[in-house]
């Protein structure tokens, strides 16, 4: 078993939290940014594979105190990595640093990296390494002068699905995309409207929640190459997710743009997706807005500040919007806006108000809920929240 560090965005460790919870986990740790679990192989594995709102997992080598650079140093070298990095091994340290006297992130990147290779001379009895082999990417992250020493098992961050290849301005991260989707009433059997759909992230992410399809179904991970790695247990994962997918499910989602070369990535990365035939995506500026469809969900992310030009053009949207949505009684309406004057020229009080980041960018989610759907003829209550079919795990 190995310590794990699931990281998310600033925010999003409640998703995060339900996501794992799920997936059987009900023994962690929530802290800002991260959950910290205990697992093996086969749980990291699924973990990488399902998990829509994380942005990576890790495997947590090492803790110690580093007051100085000769600290670090020590404290590097004393793990034997031969345990995890072969001789070849390609190896890539990150690093960052907050509120530690160790400030300067590349002189600790370059020490904690001559740490392993001087420890790894003395395993492999070799003075060369040509690291041409597959790729270990490493973090030294200190905070107030712990040093933690984190093996990323997932490489690329998991938002990268695979389906998004070409980009438009301001793109909304697939993972914090799905964790807007998550954190609202949607479920599959509830229309939704994305107005401001951009490249089309927002109505995707929620067709493969829906299909209960597995993030990471279609795209590598670090730890699959590492030796110490079973690597047949990726294949399983794989199989097990696909087994799990309801390919029939059908949807009402609807993405909406007044942009028609925007619209034309959105087509494109749904047709990559594989959901193309879920959504329907129309050029329509906001003011246009109109829907039959009740008790639905509309989720969106609005152009702001620099993306619309001026301060006359934002409140014309925003007042544009208010106007538009005023029409949706039935609706629970989710925006995701940076500007902080949003809800001034939107004039309506928010039922919640979440903060979030988009990048590096600080959010705020508005969110205003509608009436609850009615109850069925059968008798029994109206859609809910859909509970994940993933699969469960023993930790």
């Amino acid at each position: 078993m190995f310590d794990i560090v699931v990281t998310t965005a600033f925010g999003l460790e409640t998703v995060v939290s339900r996501e794992m919870n799920a997936l059987g986990f009900d023994t962690y740790r929530v802290e800002n940014g991260k959950i910290t679990i205990q697992a093996g192989f086969e749980e990291i594995s699924r973990l990488n594979v399902w998990l829509r709102s994380a942005d990576r997992v890790f495997i947590k080598l090492a803790s110690f105190p580093a007051h100085d650079f000769g600290e670090l140093f020590d404290q590097a070298r004393a793990i034997d990595w031969s345990d995890f990095f072969p001789a070849d091994a390609r190896i890539d340290v990150r690093g960052k640093s907050h509120q530690s006297q160790l400030h300067s992130v590349p002189d600790c990147q370059a020490i904690v990296k001559k740490a392993i290779i001087e420890q790894l001379k003395s395993a492999y009895g070799t003075t060369w390494f040509p690291e041409t082999g597959p790729a270990f990417p490493l973090e030294v992250a200190l905070h107030k002068d712990e040093a933690n020493l984190l093996l990323d098992t997932s490489g690329t961050g998991l938002h990268k699905r695979g389906y998004r290849t070409l980009v438009g301005s301001a793109p909304l991260k697939e993972t914090l995309a799905a964790g807007l989707v998550k954190l609202s009433f949607w479920n599959a059997d509830r229309p939704l409207i994305d107005p401001f759909c951009g490249s089309g992230t927002i109505p995707i992410e929620a067709a493969l929640i829906g299909l209960n399809r597995a993030p990471g179904l279609n795209r590598s991970f670090a730890a699959e190459a590492w030796p110490f790695f079973p690597g047949q247990i990726w294949s399983q994962k794989r199989e097990e997710a696909r087994d799990l997918e309801q390919k029939d499910r059908q949807f009402h989602i609807i993405g909406n743009d007044s942009d028609p070369k925007v619209l034309e990535l959105a087509r494109y990365h749904a047709r990559q997706a594989g959901v193309d035939h879920l959504i329907h995506f129309q050029e329509q500026s906001v003011r246009h807005l109109q829907t039959k469809k009740k008790y639905g969900c509309l989720i969106t992310n609005p152009p702001y500040g620099e993306r619309l030009g001026n301060k006359n053009d934002l409140i014309t949207l925003y007042q544009e919007m208010a106007l538009a949505f005023s029409s949706l009684e039935t609706w629970s309406i989710y925006i995701l806006s940076a500007d902080p004057d949003f809800s001034t020229y939107f004039t309506r009080k928010a039922d919640k108000r979440r903060k979030l980041y988009n990048g590096k960018i600080a959010c705020t989610y508005f969110e205003f809920f509608g009436p609850a759907p009615p109850r069925r003829s059968s008798g029994k209550p109206g859609p809910n929240p859909p509970v994940s079919t993933s699969p469960s795990v023993a930790t």
